[in-house]
């Protein structure tokens, strides 16, 4: 691996810059045709307490061009309810509020110098909000029970990123100054040190990682089949009686991986690529990281929960002013022929069972968007169309507004939170009958994962089709949208199915 390019921008530009800008990057590219994202990875992050990849293994039938790789961050904000923990270095502040207005307000009142051809991630917020953060947007009954214990949502903000250009085969190495903090000629000295260091970590061998001991890999569901066929019949009398015309009901598989989560993650991408791959860790050790292990007691020992998914499915993406929305519903597997592929494309799309929930979640989704869109903007794009992916296909519509003035990224994530095809419709009735019917709350699932940075913009997924462990144990959620003439049996078996590819990727990463 080489240097391609010296440090950009110079001191005297970085200066001039640092006159009319709040933060400032630095970076340096690196030639890496022979580095992959994974082992890049293991060199410079893996080793670390908190750090991210996020990368697009398999975007449809198109490969994503950037891969983002995150170390070091400089803060966390960590949120169960209303109580958040915001650290910065050694100092941790506990206050009360709304975590969407707290990120919000985080990443805002920043200038940020923008340099050319710099990959669209280089400092901002990476993490996570679980589907409970709803209740910062709706008022629900609190009936199932919260066995996780994880919190709300955990953000960490980075200012080291290394990024992969997969199409220049380049690195980029960028620290974020913040001239604000220091004169901006220490800053800039600060930043070409850190650049060194994150080069060096590059050259470092790989890793050892622990191999799984010999054995089966035990998973257990946390509901029993009548249990769930039972919530599925329930599900089906609301919505005879008008309560509801779609309800998302899942169920949690518990497994103990015994295996690195990164290697899970590894195995991931290869089982079930898809176009949100991502691997995050967090060190739960301050106040509200780790739950109480008693009521009114201190908080329980340091905890470490690691997300490693394969979402095929954006939640909502805002560049610059453009909000995003992809509704997805209605999914068939590949074929083995072409001929075979196009014939299970052509019957899933005139299954009038699937495209009456796909407009439904379409009208659902337009709906969320104009909520924060200029009015008369929203549109539907592209509607129901083949998406193909590794080993399924889906149908799938695009939906596009115009962020109003007043409004941020953020506020454009909390509007269509949580996705309605993890929900239902309308989506707080369906909220509420899940709620009723799922005995436990949902964790990591049916949430989202995320990054934002400090110039408006963000990209999103839904967290499915992953595996969240919290100190060596872990768990896998998925679900079914039940509708008026839905089988219980049918329903019960497409949740097992769409959280088998995640369980055998557990079981290919114990083989690694």
């Amino acid at each position: 691996m080489t240097s391609a390019d010296q440090i950009h921008p110079s001191r005297k530009e970085f200066l001039a810059l640092a006159k009319e800008h709040t933060l400032v990057p630095v970076c340096r590219t690196l030639t890496a045709d022979l580095e992959t994202p994974v082992s890049a990875f293991l060199r410079a992050a893996w080793a670390e307490k908190e750090c991210f990849l996020l990368e697009s293994v398999e975007g449809g039938e198109q490969v994503g061009r950037y891969t983002f790789i995150g170390l070091n961050p400089y803060k966390r904000i960590v949120a169960r309810g209303r109580q958040l923990a915001i650290t910065e270095g050694k100092k941790t502040t506990q206050i009360e509020g709304d975590v969407f207005a707290i990120l919000r307000d985080a990443l805002g009142g920043h200038k940020p110098a923008r340099l050319r051809d710099l990959p669209p991630f280089s400092a901002g917020a990476v993490g996570y909000f679980a589907y409970d953060a709803v209740r910062q947007i709706e008022k629900l009954p609190e009936t199932a029970v919260d066995e996780l214990k994880i919190p709300d949502a955990c953000l960490l903000f980075f200012d080291e990123v290394l990024a992969f250009d997969h199409v220049r085969k380049q690195i980029w190495l960028v620290v974020t100054a913040d001239v604000t903090l220091s004169p901006a000629a220490e800053a800039y000295d600060q930043a070409v040190k850190r650049l060194n260091k994150l080069e060096k970590r590059l050259s470092q061998p790989l890793p050892k990682v622990a191999k799984a001991k010999a054995g089966k890999l035990k998973v257990q569901s946390r509901t029993r089949k009548k249990d769930y066929i039972a919530a599925v019949a329930k599900t089906k009398e609301y919505i005879a009686a008008g309560d509801a015309f779609q309800v998302v009901l899942s169920q949690r598989f518990d497994v103990e991986p015994g295996v690195d989560s990164f290697q899970v993650y590894r195995a991931l991408r290869n089982v079930n690529p898809s176009p949100y791959m991502f691997f995050l860790r967090f060190a739960t050790d301050g106040p509200l990281g780790a739950a109480p292990k008693k009521a009114g007691k201190k908080q329980g020992k340091a905890s470490r929960i690691e997300v490693a998914g394969s979402s095929p499915e954006l939640l909502v993406r805002v560049h610059g002013r453009k909000v995003e929305y992809r509704p997805i519903a209605g999914t068939r597997p590949r074929g083995t022929s072409e001929k075979e592929d196009q014939a299970l494309a052509d019957e899933m799309m005139h299954d009038e069972k699937e495209r009456a929930e796909h407009v439904m979640l379409v009208d659902l989704g337009r709906n969320d968007v104009g909520r924060v869109s200029e009015y008369g903007s929203v549109k539907v794009d592209r509607l129901m169309f083949v998406e193909r992916y590794s080993h399924v296909m889906h149908i799938v519509s695009s939906i596009e507004g115009t962020l109003r003035k007043e409004l941020t990224a953020v506020d454009a994530l909390r509007a269509c939170f949580p996705a309605g095809t993890l929900s239902g419709a309308p989506k707080v009735r369906a909220m509420e009958i899940i709620e009723e019917l799922e005995p436990a709350r949902r964790g990591t699932y049916g949430g989202a994962v995320l990054y934002a940075d400090f110039s408006g913009n963000l990209d999103s997924c839904i967290a499915i089709r992953s595996l969240m462990v919290k100190d060596g144990k872990g768990s896998v959620q998925a679900g079914a949208g039940i509708v008026a003439d839905s089988v219980p049996e049918l329903e019960y078996q497409e949740s097992i199915n769409k959280a088998s590819a995640v369980i055998r990727a557990v079981e290919r990463a114990r083989e690694l």
